[in-house]
């Protein structure tokens, strides 16, 4: 049997082969191998030709400025490592599991017909542990955003800048652990 004109003009005859069987025939298709190594290789002498360019015409000169690091174009006073209140993380927390459940009750809405009352039970119970652990976190005081408010949390330690306040704050513990093991 004969390969048809349309089975033909797929692809284009080339060196690479690809056989395949259609009832008592083989059909042999080739596909030129040729673009795909050229593309390779103009990607090469892309990068290659860009990376030697801003070697060549880079500036190399080290001033005292140029090691210090700015944001925006104004020099940084102080250190980077600031402390965040948790509130802030745990905001986005909620927010990766209230934005993940929207997903899962988006993708049961679409296919609700075909799941039945089978996939409204599985989701009802779903909303409800969700809703569940938001009710606990409500009820612990993980929600509210004033300062003290929070029930079962300890509240953060204050930072301590001078020695005397780490002086005193150490006497401190250690009265409260002693008094603690009487």
């Amino acid at each position: 049997m004969e390969m048809t004109q349309a089975a033909r003009g797929c692809l284009p005859p080339s060196p690479v082969a690809l056989t395949t069987s259609v009832g008592d025939t083989d059909l042999v298709y080739t596909t030129p191998l040729w673009p795909l190594i050229l593309y390779f290789f103009l990607i090469l002498v892309i990068v290659a030709g860009m990376i030697s360019l801003s070697w060549l015409l880079g500036q190399r000169h080290r001033g005292a400025a140029t090691a210090k690091p700015y944001e925006s174009g104004v020099t940084s006073t102080g250190s980077a490592r600031l402390r965040y209140d948790p509130q802030f993380y745990l905001v986005a927390m909620f927010f990766v599991v209230f934005d993940i459940e929207a997903a899962f009750i988006f993708a049961w809405a679409v296919a609700l017909r075909e799941l039945g009352w089978s996939g409204y039970l599985e989701m009802i119970i779903f909303i409800g542990v969700l809703l569940a652990g938001l009710l606990y976190l409500w009820r612990l005081g993980a929600l509210d955003w004033g300062a003290g408010r929070r029930r079962g949390i300890p509240t953060r330690r204050p930072v301590l800048r001078t020695p005397a306040e780490v002086e005193n704050a150490v006497l401190v513990h250690r009265d409260e652990r002693e008094t603690s093991t009487r």
